[in-house]
């Protein structure tokens, strides 16, 4: 099978040795994605909200699905990393707005704390491409 390695150029992919996403025939494994590094720098600094952030993630995610072939509404599996799990909800309305249709397998988790100390959500997709 062939392996496709999707980079979206962020900061810590040369750092850490990562990419985005990785396709081995029909299966895409989307990395645990946080908000644009630009937008935290920007719009999302200081008093932006988790669902903000989540937004953010998600249209990576899908610019890196997208690369790959896929879309959402291949989406199997999604793990949500918190830093506050009392924000759930607002997290909980960005994957809905994306996800709501498509009801993949998900799991929410709070963590002490993420790469960047802006950064508080962190989400991960697991795709399963239709044939």
């Amino acid at each position: 099978m062939t392996r496709q390695n999707i980079a979206s150029g962020g900061p810590f992919e040369d750092i850490y040795g990562y990419c985005r996403a990785v396709r081995v025939g029909d299966t895409v494994h989307v990395a645990g994605t946080c908000a644009a590094v630009d937008d935290l720098d920007d719009s999302l600094a200081g008093d932006a909200t988790s669902y903000d952030q989540a937004v953010s993630a998600l249209k990576i995610i899908e610019g890196a699905l997208t690369e790959a072939g896929a879309s959402f509404a291949d989406v199997v599996r999604t793990i949500t990393y918190v830093t506050n799990i009392e924000e759930w909800e607002q997290i909980a309305r960005a994957h809905s707005e994306v996800f709501d249709a498509i009801r993949p397998a998900s799991t929410l988790l709070e963590v002490s704390r993420l790469i960047d100390p802006r950064m508080v959500v962190e989400i991960e997709v697991y795709a399963q491409i239709a044939n």
